[in-house]
């Protein structure tokens, strides 16, 4: 477990107690330097205890175990996750351990939570590892909890934990000059309060002799004809003109689009214009089925139309007049499109994606693989393309997916993966059982999985901090990074931006590294003033928000149909984040499916029940929660109308409300209940 030359090099100033961000390339063992110091920290510091933070669940069991391997049976060594269901208090358990892993979404709750077990003080910590750093900045989980332990620092409440982040790419920020790029890279030292940004420079040779993947552009022609996308944006124009909005923009097709369509359906339901906002509810649909189509198979495509179309059916109970023009719109062209589908051109992105899974994997050294695409509902269409395309059964690929978690209300099939499910398909990855993931962005950051030879980026439209970490998924010698997109493309034109920006980074961490130290920390310091006041100004904004109304003046509205069901009084938060109507009455509004939702993971307090439905129109809501033994109506904060004494408006999230939901009291709420009981 002995480092190399450049790793010593980079953890130098750590050592010494200096807090750092060490910059290395994927690959380059940045978790095996930040294990060596953390041992070297449990076996100097009195009353160590060290604390690492990622950014993924998956990553939690992946990094325990480097960490483990590292320190050896002499220290306690635990993890801990949201997903991995009842245990102790996360201050208790803290308390017990010398090195604990975590999500950084756990320690937050920890840092704000009330209860003894689970509560902790940041400073409780000697020192503080930052996976994937870059992420924090602005109102990441990271920068949170960074921005606490800088309110410690310039309060001189000592003692604070020394910090070491790791990262293979700051970033630019966005940034398209050097001195833009210059101001982020020290951005993002202030956040964490980094002495200097360590990378190699006496042994920088050693990493330039690294593996690197083999990077390709495997480019292919558009379509010359599409008749089945033809079919599709006619029908959109139809839907076009029935909304007589000529100002709205017909760039079909697009994720433009798609924003245009959202704030039109967000508008329309806060000026009470329900068939303007199902207009555009649908628009959005025919704009997804056209980017799965351009980035999948036509059938896919139809399949998820086809899907939201029989979910329409079943669940609404009040149709609007635009709606049943809509439900026959679809119906009098299923027919025709599904005929297109089968019978239309195969989707060139696809020919490419196939040549290259037939080369790689007719190799004899049994290779390894990872398809990055952008969604859930790609990666499920890509797995069922590889599972039926004729010419890949003569290659021995055995795919699956990798996902994360996330609503899957959208269709049936799209089951989001749990930690478990992760862990047993990344298990099977590294056996060999699986030899292709098909993955979203979950799998970009962190996966160490050393046989993998092949990364393809397909059709994907990201930052340079994308295209640096899936690059670096690729970790056999002699492996192959491709990037597949269509000529022309607006993914190929970013990923060349892309390759830019990285240069551009370089050039900004080096010119950090220069500066002359007295002006490096006063730009650090100013920085650090600065983000602390920013921050208090923007809670001072946000507490006065959610007082701007009384939420009894404050009215619930069904989002669909507008039928009045409530009001703010009604809520309450349970852990913080469940927002449940607690008003008796409410159970005359809605309907609950009798199947429960299947969710793979088990919590602490609570299980769920069945899915809740406008009684009025069919609209879901969101789901019963039997918390304890109490049983609550979980609502989805998009599927109400707020009708304020100034107006409607929709919130994105509940934590944007303008009004005070106060926390669930269990014991006062059985208490009201057979209050209620005996007065029946």
């Amino acid at each position: 477990m002995e480092l190399r030359p450049y790793q010593w090099e980079v953890i130098m100033p750590a050592l010494e107690g200096k807090n750092i961000i060490i910059w290395l390339p994927t690959g380059s063992g940045k978790t095996r330097a930040a294990a060596y110091l953390a041992k070297r920290h449990l076996e100097t510091v009195d009353g160590a205890k060290v604390v690492v933070l990622v950014n993924r669940v998956h990553l939690v069991t992946q990094h325990c175990e480097e960490f483990s391997s590292m320190l050896g049976k002499r220290w306690t060594i635990t993890a801990l996750s949201g997903d991995m269901g009842p245990r102790a208090g996360f201050g208790h358990v803290a308390r017990r351990h010398d090195l604990l892993v975590c999500t950084a979404e756990l320690l937050q709750k920890a840092l704000t939570s009330l209860e003894e077990g689970e509560h902790v003080e940041l400073n409780a910590f000697s020192l503080l590892v930052v996976d994937e750093c870059h992420h924090t900045h602005k109102d990441t989980v990271y920068n949170v909890i960074l921005s606490r332990y800088l309110e410690l620092k310039l309060r001189r409440t000592w003692p604070l934990p020394q910090v070491l982040g790791l990262t293979a790419s700051p970033g630019t920020g966005g940034a398209s000059t050097l001195d833009g790029a210059i101001d982020h890279v020290l951005q993002l030292c202030a956040n964490l309060d980094t002495w200097r940004i360590m990378s190699p420079q006496d042994y920088r040779s050693q990493l330039l002799h690294s593996r690197q993947p083999c990077k390709q552009y495997d480019l292919c022609h558009r379509r010359t004809q599409d008749p089945f996308g033809d079919m599709l944006k006619e029908l959109m124009d139809q839907i076009h003109d029935h909304l007589e909005m000529p100002e709205l923009r017909r760039d079909f097709g697009t994720q433009t689009y798609e924003q245009q369509v959202v704030e039109l359906s967000r508008d329309a339901a806060e000026a009470g214009l329900q068939e303007r906002r199902v207009y555009a509810l649908h628009l959005r649909r025919y704009n997804d089925a056209l980017l799965i189509h351009d980035t999948v198979r036509a059938v896919d495509a139809l399949a998820t139309l086809q899907d939201f179309y029989d979910r329409e059916r079943t669940t609404k109970t009040q149709i609007l007049r635009a709606e049943r023009w809509l439900l026959a719109l679809f119906d009098d062209h299923k027919n025709k499109l599904a005929h297109l589908a089968t019978r239309g051109p195969e989707n060139p992105k696809l020919e490419v994606l196939e040549e290259i899974l037939q080369k790689q994997f007719r190799s004899p050294d049994s290779p390894q693989g990872i398809i990055f695409t952008r969604t859930r509902q790609s990666a499920h269409s890509l797995l069922l393309w590889l599972q039926q395309q004729p010419g890949l059964q003569t290659v021995a690929i055995r795919p699956q997916l990798l996902i994360g978690a996330g609503n899957s209300s959208q269709s049936a099939q799209m089951i989001p993966m749990t930690q478990r499910d992760q862990q047993e398909v990344i298990q099977k990855f590294r056996t060999g059982t699986l030899n292709l993931l098909v993955a979203t962005s979950v799998a970009e950051e962190g996966l160490d999985i050393p046989q993998c030879k092949v990364v393809v980026r397909y059709g994907l439209l990201t930052n340079e901090i994308s295209m640096v970490q899936a690059r670096g998924r690729a970790r056999a010698s002699q492996s192959v990074y491709s990037f597949v997109a269509a000529q022309g493309s607006r993914e190929l034109k970013r990923e060349l931006t892309n390759e830019a920006l990285e240069t551009l980074m370089e050039r900004a961490v080096a010119a950090v590294q220069e500066m002359d130290r007295a002006k490096y920390q006063d730009k650090i310091q100013a920085l650090q003033r600065a983000a602390l006041v920013k921050r208090a100004a923007q809670a001072a904004q946000r507490e006065s928000h959610q007082h701007k109304f009384l939420a009894e003046h404050v009215r619930l509205l069904c989002v669909n149909c507008t039928v009045p069901v409530g009001y703010g009084s009604d809520l309450r938060r349970v852990e913080g984040t469940h927002h449940v109507n607690v008003n008796p009455n409410f159970l005359i509004y809605y309907n609950i499916s009798q199947e429960p939702v299947v969710i793979n993971r088990v919590f602490k307090d609570w299980r769920p029940g069945g899915v809740i439905s406008c009684r009025n129109c069919g609209e879901g809501w969101g789901l019963q929660m039997i918390y304890k033994s109490v049983k609550l109506p979980v609502l989805k904060v998009r599927s109400l109308l707020l009708e304020t004494p100034q107006g409607r408006v929709q919130s994105k999230k509940w934590s944007r409300v303008p009004f005070t939901v106060p926390d669930f009291d269990y014991v006062q709420h059985c208490a009201q209940n057979l209050a209620d009981f005996s007065l029946d």
